[in-house]
């Protein structure tokens, strides 16, 4: 009998020699919207190997507008992003906290977020042979900057003020909340997330990174461990410098900008955490050739696979040709242990 889609990554996961690298196609509503042809293509022929399970939950956290249209969406934390282009993300402009003290009362902690219905959640794992990811993907680091903007966060990280470190916690006790209610469904794993990379380096010091966030993270592996399910992680940018923490604190898969760093940079760390992509969509999906691709994927599977370890994982994104990212799976079809 063949393996199934979630002993496939269970296995890769574990570096207990899978018959293929899992498939993970990330897809931006621009992209599907400009490829549909491609992008039915790909799913007929490279089927994704992972399902993200919804958390069903009993009371909806208000939000105003679509996140990906043209306009102004306000997400349930109260933050307004501006978006110019429809089919991606926009950007928070007029942050909610200009004084910690003054400005705390405007944020609004999704607490509805924490009433899942579990036992619709794991009737959707049941009905699936796919690895399944948690309806939920915390995100400290980011959420601040969206609460009180990139620039003012990173003054307020030089010298934590009171109000920030406060909140901080609360923020952190309610991610916890999260990871711990998620944790008791039948879901495989939890997902979160920090983009933490410039194109150079990490966005601020290491050390700082150690004593304020690593912590925060450390807490979610051990919650999700706890319940004997796998943790996954994503942050773009340079961040080879984190990665040896990561690998400490127990992530199991981290989803990051390999050749932003170099595959070589992080060959050190194969076999001791799964690297979950991904290919360059910043030059290769977007300006290189089929061959091009081919060479990218084989020099991941060279230097990072260990009977197991690689996701094969790319974003279809605005820029990206289609049939580079076909040629993705392509070669990853024709790679084995």
């Amino acid at each position: 009998m063949s393996a199934t889609p979630r002993e496939i990554v269970k296995r890769t996961l574990e570096f207990a020699a899978p018959p293929r690298a899992p498939r993970d196609l990330w897809v931006l509503p621009i992209a599907a919207e400009r490829h549909p042809a491609a992008l039915a293509a790909l799913d007929r022929d490279f089927p994704t190997d992972f399902a993200a399970i919804p958390g069903h939950e009993r009371v909806q956290a208000k939000t105003r507008g679509a996140p990906y249209d043209a306009g102004e969406f306000t997400d349930e934390w109260g933050c307004t992003f501006v978006n110019i282009q429809r089919g991606v993300i926009g950007e928070v402009k007029d942050p909610l906290v200009a004084d910690w003290d003054s400005d705390r009362a405007r944020i609004h902690v999704p607490r509805e977020w924490l009433t899942i219905d579990r036992d619709a959640v794991n009737r959707d794992c049941a009905a699936t042979d796919r690895f399944t990811f948690a309806g939920c993907c915390p995100r400290p680091f980011e959420q601040l900057q969206f609460i009180r903007g990139s620039e003012n966060l990173y003054v307020d990280l030089a010298d934590p003020p009171p109000g920030l470190l406060s909140f901080m916690r609360e923020l952190h006790g309610f991610y916890c909340e999260l990871f711990e209610a998620w944790a008791k469904t039948d879901v495989d794993s939890i997902r979160f997330m920090d983009d933490w990379g410039s194109q150079r380096a990490l966005l601020i010091a290491p050390p700082l990174w150690r004593e304020l966030f690593k912590p925060l993270y450390r807490d979610y592996a051990q919650i999700v461990h706890g319940a004997g399910k796998k943790i996954f992680m994503h942050s773009d940018g340079h961040i080879a410098a984190v990665y040896p923490d990561l690998v400490e604190i127990g992530v199991d898969a981290v989803n990051s900008q390999l050749f932003c760093m170099g595959v070589e940079t992080l060959a050190p760390h194969a076999g001791k955490i799964t690297f979950w992509g991904e290919i360059d969509r910043q030059h290769l999906l977007a300006e290189g050739t089929p061959a091009d691709i081919d060479r990218a994927v084989r020099s991941v599977h060279a230097n990072l696979w260990r009977n197991g370890g690689c996701i094969a994982q790319c974003e279809f994104g605005a820029g990206a040709r289609p049939e580079n990212v076909r040629q993705v799976y392509e070669t990853w079809k024709d790679l084995r242990a």
